[in-house]
Parts: structure tokens; C-alpha cells; sequence
């Protein structure tokens, strides 16, 4: 999201204070969102965005909400996002379907890619580079495969 891959992102968990730091010093936005699981359990994620409309926006949908897989959600967090809309359409029309990618590509992304995209390569690119910067400032090797 820094490197403006993403427009916005979000941990679906809250963050301690050394990553809250960390993020609001590369120039994000962060805004914690409570939500409720159908059991009426707590969900406590953390957004991040350059431009602090998108989190309004999030917020004032989803704050104090449910948790939802609508596929007018999941358009909504699709856009959010910045996962290809064919990806996203392809994702509400059949999850998880057989898209040809290597698993270890499929592990780098945060959105579940269609098969044939033309953005997924793009995307994936840069989300190894920025796999490769972490885990050099970090002093350790870049993950095979999943997020840092």
C-alpha cells in the first residue's frame, strides 16, 4: 500500500503500537473497524490507505456490521483493494476455482487470481519485490511462498 500497489489494505486483526508507528511512518492512514461475526462474536481489523477517504468509506459501511461475503461486498472490498475486477467477478461467480496459477504465486497475492488474468503478473511482481526489501531489512531470506 505504501509503494501503491494497493489502494488500501487491511489486517484483520488489530496491531500493536511498534506496527501502528511503522505504518503511520511511511505516510498511511490507519483506522481500526470493529465488526460482528454472525455468532455475534468481535472482529477488530486494522485498515491502512494514503488517502483517508477509502477508510471513511470502509467504515461507514462495515463499522459495527456483520461480517459479509455478499458479492456487492466483495465488489465493494475488491475496488478497496485493488484486485483485478475480473479476479473479483470470477471470485463471486465460482471461489476458489481452478485458476492454473503455481500454488507459490497464489500464496504471494491477497486476492485469489482468475484464470488468465493479465494484471495477476503484474501484481505478482511486485509483490515479491517488496517480499524481497522486507525480508533484506529484516536480515533473513524472502519467503518461498506467503506474505511477510
Amino acid at each position: 500500500t505504501a509503494a501503491g500497489v494497493e489502494p488500501a489494505s487491511r489486517f484483520e486483526k488489530p496491531l500493536g503500537a511498534e506496527l501502528l508507528e511503522g505504518l503511520r511512518g511511511l505516510d498511511l492512514t490507519v483506522l481500526g473497524v470493529r465488526r460482528t461475526t454472525l455468532a455475534g462474536g468481535e472482529v477488530k481489523e486494522t485498515l491502512f490507505a494514503r488517502d483517508p477517504l477509502l477508510l471513511e468509506a470502509y467504515a461507514a459501511r462495515f463499522a459495527g456490521q456483520p461480517l459479509d461475503k455478499s458479492p456487492e461486498t466483495q465488489r465493494f472490498e475488491g475496488r478497496l483493494f485493488g484486485y483485478p475486477s475480473c479476479c473479483v467477478e470470477s471470485f463471486v461467480a465460482a471461489p476458489y476455482a481452478a485458476n492454473g496459477l503455481p500454488r507459490e504465486d497464489q500464496a504471494v497475492l491477497f486476492h485469489w487470481a482468475c484464470s488468465g488474468c493479465t494484471e495477476t503478473p503484474t501484481l505478482l511482481h511486485a509483490h515479491r519485490s517488496w517480499l524481497d526489501v522486507l525480508a533484506r531489512i529484516r536480515g533473513s531470506p524472502a519467503p518461498a511462498s506467503g506474505c511477510a
